[in-house]
């Protein structure tokens, strides 16, 4: 969560919180939740509905922020990596650089839809962000209208409208996972059939992109030593007010003044990154931005607000003034941000917004169809001229040289005893490179399992005698379910073992100009002959003379016929390889999981009578 005041919504905040607190946070949570009693109900007392809603806006948010506060100061410290969030910024010379590959490289796909009514258009980036890592730089882009074959031209609206009788081009409400896919949806006829063939496909969706790219990028490696300390580079500066387990308070300052072509335009200058004792970035947990000082203006300004019969535009101008006189005191910004892991040392960035470029331009953008499955021979062209390398790759890839060891160590064991009837043991472990070449040829072998009481001590007792029917072991799924009106004696531990799968990968490294029969390039394009390369057994990863893996675009197979086989596929790379590397499965092995695991005690009064 990161946090800065004022907030207008504090309900999808309130959804990132986390649970788990001691006795003493318990008590502040209690503490908190009377508070958050008392604030509802001097609200019921507020008549004006200006002033409610001034003073609901900020005292949530105040409250909002003592909880994340809490929640973020009792969150218990368990180590989990992240990625760099900096690492695509440092494969271009110049942050301009970076702004011209993420516009040059957008495109737009026709995809299928269940609907004659209804075509999908995803427009694809050529960066993959995730909060809180998005796009680096403030950025816009806006969709304007499709054309259509018929050479129409159909605006864009913000949201479909069940009483427009023509065509219309508005987002796409159910897609969560791309929320930036449009949809063009044609006129419903009651008791007309449609043929989506016949309606006039889009051909081009037009826009227009607006990015700001700061002058520069500016990090501070920092540790303990640090702590008090100001550092100093050009008009960017840093102080590290306190190191802790696994947070980091700070102050930053641009002592030039911001550009004026920024305007209104909100800006979080600041990127923090934490590496722990291994030298692996820790993910975030979340960020505090307001400082004791700032929650207490706030603070102040809240009991003004309750202290009013009435909103009026005086009272408002005065609120104003004194946040404005206020903020000029606020000569550095401040921000405390947490990490899932101990901090053994920092990364402090700085986007420097003291002179800017602005990159403005207009969108027309073709309209292209790649199935994941054609029947046509020729290869369609997608070459971007621009170059995205995937950083993710390497990591991903190590997967490849898997030990039995490293995978059953990745093994975590839950259980599901809310319906005693079919409770639930699952073994399941982080995917990785391995699991995507297993195939489908697995030989799971013998799974044993043995259900046991427990001793006066707490300990593995005796075995449970019990029939077939009691239990049911899926080693594919790795779950064991069991149900407990089967059970002569209430079970206390289970002891076997479950199937995990090994594959064993052979890598070859490939010069572009010498590739093995079956293999191709075409530009940015590796055509793959699947008689030569059968797709379960092999993947493909492309190089260009930097050392660092391409990122894949996407990848067509063209099929000899709708029900017939593939006959080759064709992988699609931002940027010209110029190694290809290859991943062949050959072989496949299972490794026995040995386990005792102790049982979560069940509801027995749920059991059928």
């Amino acid at each position: 969560m990161d946090l800065r005041l004022p907030m207008a919504s504090a309900a999808i905040l309130l959804t990132l919180l986390l649970s788990g607190c001691s006795p003493d946070d318990e008590k502040r949570e209690v503490s908190l939740e009377d508070k958050s009693a008392q604030f509802e109900k001097s609200l019921d007392a507020i008549t004006d509905p200006k002033l409610k809603d001034a003073v609901a806006e900020l005292g949530g948010s105040l409250l909002l922020l003592e909880r994340a506060q809490l929640k973020l100061d009792t969150k218990p410290v368990v180590t989990e990596y992240g990625e760099d969030a900096l690492a695509v910024l440092k494969h271009y010379p110049s942050p301009q650089a970076l702004v011209d590959t993420y516009i040059n490289g957008l495109f737009v796909l026709h995809k299928e839809s269940s609907s004659d009514y209804l075509t999908d258009l995803q427009p694809v980036f050529p960066f993959n962000f995730s909060i809180p890592a998005t796009f680096l730089f403030p950025h816009g882009l806006e969709w304007q209208s499709v054309t259509l074959s018929n050479k129409r031209v159909i605006a864009f609206q913000p949201e479909w409208s069940e009483t427009d009788p023509g065509i219309q081009l508005s987002p796409s409400s159910s897609n969560l996972t791309n929320p930036d896919d449009l949809t063009v949806a044609y006129p419903f006829i009651e008791g007309l059939d449609v043929d989506i063939k016949n309606q006039p496909q889009p051909v081009s969706l037009q826009g227009k992109v607006e990015v700001i790219a700061p002058r520069r990028l500016y990090s501070f490696d920092l540790t303990k030593k640090d702590v008090g300390q100001t550092r100093t580079n050009d008009n960017l500066s840093v102080t590290l007010v306190k190191l802790g387990n696994n947070y980091a308070e700070i102050e930053f300052n641009n002592s030039a003044p911001q550009a004026t072509e920024i305007g209104d335009t909100p800006l979080n200058p600041l990127i923090v990154q934490a590496r722990d004792s291994t030298g692996q970035l820790l993910s975030r947990s979340g960020s505090i931005n307001e400082t004791a000082a700032q929650v207490a203006f706030y603070q102040r300004q809240l009991t003004k607000m309750q202290q009013q019969k009435a909103w009026s535009e005086a009272f408002e101008k005065q609120l104003d003034e004194e946040q404005r006189a206020f903020e000029k005191q606020q000569s550095h910004r401040y921000s405390k941000v947490y990490f899932n892991g101990p901090v053994d040392s920092l990364e402090v960035s700085l986007l420097d917004f003291s002179t800017v470029t602005v990159t403005r331009k207009d969108l027309n953008l073709p309209v292209r169809r790649f199935d994941r499955h054609t029947t046509q021979k020729s290869i369609q062209p997608l070459n971007l001229s621009v170059t995205v390398y995937d950083d993710q790759a390497p990591i991903w890839l190590k997967g490849a040289t898997l030990t039995e060891d490293q995978l059953k160590k990745n093994v975590s064991i839950s259980q599901s005893v809310d319906d005693p009837s079919a409770a639930r043991i699952e073994f399941s472990h982080l995917r990785t490179f391995n699991d995507e070449l297993l195939g489908t040829s697995f030989n799971p072998g013998v799974t044993p399992v043995s259900f046991f009481t427990e001793n006066s001590k707490g300990k593995l007792d005796e075995p449970i005698e019990l029939p077939a029917e009691a239990y049911q072991v899926d080693p594919l799924r790795g779950t064991i379910t069991y149900d407990l009106n089967l059970f002569p004696e209430s079970p206390a531990y289970v002891v076997g073992s479950m199937p995990l799968f090994l594959a064993t990968v052979d890598k070859q490294s490939h010069d572009a100009r010498q590739l093995p029969k079956g293999l191709e390039l075409k530009d940015n394009a590796l055509v793959v002959d699947l008689k030569a390369f059968a797709e379960q057994d092999w993947r493909f990863y492309a190089k260009d003379d930097s050392g660092n893996y391409l990122k894949e675009i996407l990848a067509v197979n063209h099929d000899a016929s709708t029900e017939g086989p593939s006959l080759f596929a064709v992988h699609y790379f931002y940027g010209r390889p110029t190694r290809v590397e290859t991943y062949q499965r050959t072989d496949l092995a299972t490794v026995q999981y040995g386990y005792e695991v102790k049982l979560d005690k069940a509801d027995m009064s749920k059991l059928a009578q």
